[in-house]
């Protein structure tokens, strides 16, 4: 573990089939847990495109580099994770059949978070003249209408024991990261005591990009068509991404200030369902992917 003075590698990750992906800037690590029981870990480097093309970190654009890297890395730890899950060759998941998932989810959330909000948005605006006029209430009810389903969607996948196990293993990868920045060993006694919420979770983003969607969409004309208005939605959603990212990065760096802390409340409040209390051996798996990038 770093000394008290020694600066902290800024490091996070993501749940994946029976594991933990962590990554720091310049590598990310996988650890899976095998059916035998024994942990397997691989480590990766990141090559990233900011190195290259430094206005990729500027402010706002940086935020939209690091979603699609995110995507990526996210992509291959959980081909790997489900093909090491599986074991049997005759089980092995191609990446192309990832792929190919993430689209038919792409195009799913698309439909229902969308699609639906919007036509229910319009259902109003035809139906009561207050909203035809106001182009901020018609994004009020398109964000409330996109928010409630998001969260109907955690609420009836969280039913599933495996995605419940996801989500303890998304509790383990949030514990063990609060215990690396609180200078603590890294030790399953240590993790334990911390909480299964953390500030830069990405449910937190999401919820980021819900709630300033409905400003940022509250600025499109009123008069547009509904085709208009669905692909303007999609266009913007690299813009807000980007802003989104620079709000969850600032609410984490100042999270014991008042204001900040009552911003995260509602993101820290969603990690309730995303997340649940790991076992002891799922904390290890945790322990295992985040010591392989901060060494």
């Amino acid at each position: 573990m770093p000394k008290e003075k020694e600066p902290l590698i800024s490091a996070g990750g993501q749940a994946v089939i029976e594991g933990v992906m962590m990554r720091s800037q310049d590598r990310y690590a996988i650890a899976v847990r095998k059916k035998d029981g024994s942990i397997k870990v691989r480590q990766q480097t990141i090559d990233s495109l900011a190195k290259k093309y430094p206005l990729l970190q500027w402010p706002f654009l940086r935020g939209i580099h690091a979603l699609c890297q995110m995507l990526l890395i996210g992509m291959r730890a959980l081909t790997y994770s489900a093909n090491e899950a599986a074991e049997e060759e005759d089980q092995e998941i191609h990446t192309w059949e990832l792929v190919f998932s993430i689209l038919l989810v792409l195009v799913f959330a698309l439909f229902f978070f969308k699609f639906l909000p919007l036509l229910v948005a319009r259902y109003f605006e035809t139906h009561f003249p207050l909203v035809e006029k106001s182009a901020l209430l018609f994004s009020l009810i398109d964000g409330l209408v996109k928010i409630l389903f998001f969260f109907l969607y955690l609420i009836i996948i969280s039913l599933s024991k495996d995605v419940q196990r996801v989500f303890a293993y998304h509790g383990a990868e949030h514990k063990a990261v609060y215990c690396y920045e609180h200078r603590r060993a890294l030790t399953v006694k240590n993790v334990r005591a911390f909480r299964t919420m953390h500030p830069r979770c990405g449910t937190s983003f999401i919820l980021y990009v819900l709630l300033l969607s409905i400003f940022l969409y509250a600025f499109l004309p009123n008069h547009l068509s509904f085709a208009w208005k669905y692909f303007w939605r999609i266009l913007l959603l690299p813009v807000i991404a980007g802003i989104s990212y620079e709000v969850l990065k600032i609410s984490a760096k100042f999270q014991h200030q008042l204001f900040f802390r009552i911003l995260t409340l509602p993101g820290l409040a969603l990690q309730k369902i995303t997340t649940k209390e790991p076992d002891h051996k799922q904390m290890k798996v945790a322990i295992a992917a985040l010591k392989r990038v901060i060494q």
